[in-house]
């Protein structure tokens, strides 16, 4: 999929979740665009790479995934560890942990999107992102904090936005809310 034919295909659903909740477009497709590989990976409709913490009920999927920590000895609250591999990123030692972990699985894309904003709604942890939820640039510094441990997801959610808005310009995409 192209990241044009992923507009195309994402910013409907992205915008349904906008008029609902006010959570920017930009900022919910940035996030689906970078944890899909542009709509590349995305097995059992998991758009967001959101986990599933018990991995028990059935709704969830067994999947390799990565973390970052300045930690080494990570422990990753149990999960199956494949690899440790120490990654300097800006001046700053981190270690990349390949791991085991749940993620939820859905039967739509959909409902992929309508389970994001849930998880954000839900989880006290995103309380201060949601009160910028209509500046995009702002959300996502604020939604970053908790949402991954890599370093630079914030900046690169930005970038991913900005690409998104470009796109979504030069293929006449309406109603489009501008990028801020």
């Amino acid at each position: 999929m192209t990241p044009a034919d992923f507009v195309k295909t994402y910013y409907p659903e992205a915008y349904k979740c906008y008029q609902q909740t006010g959570l920017h477009p930009l900022a919910i497709l940035a996030q689906c665009a970078l944890e899909t590989g542009w709509g590349k990976y995305c097995p059992g409709n998991m758009m967001f790479g959101i986990k599933d913490t018990d991995g028990v009920n059935g709704n969830e999927q067994l999947l390799e995934t990565f973390e970052f920590s300045k930690r080494q000895n990570e422990t990753w609250g149990g999960r199956r560890i494949k690899s440790v591999t120490p990654t300097p990123i800006n001046g700053v030692m981190f270690y990349k942990y390949v791991i085991m972990d749940y993620f939820r699985k859905y039967d739509t894309a959909a409902e992929s999107f309508a389970d994001h904003v849930k998880f954000f709604e839900q989880n006290g942890y995103y309380a201060q992102a949601l009160k910028l939820k209509g500046d995009c640039n702002a959300f996502i510094d604020a939604m970053a904090v908790h949402y991954s441990t890599s370093p630079g997801y914030a900046a690169t959610l930005k970038e991913i936005a900005r690409s998104i808005q470009k796109i979504a310009v030069s293929l006449g995409i309406t109603p489009l809310v501008p990028y801020t």
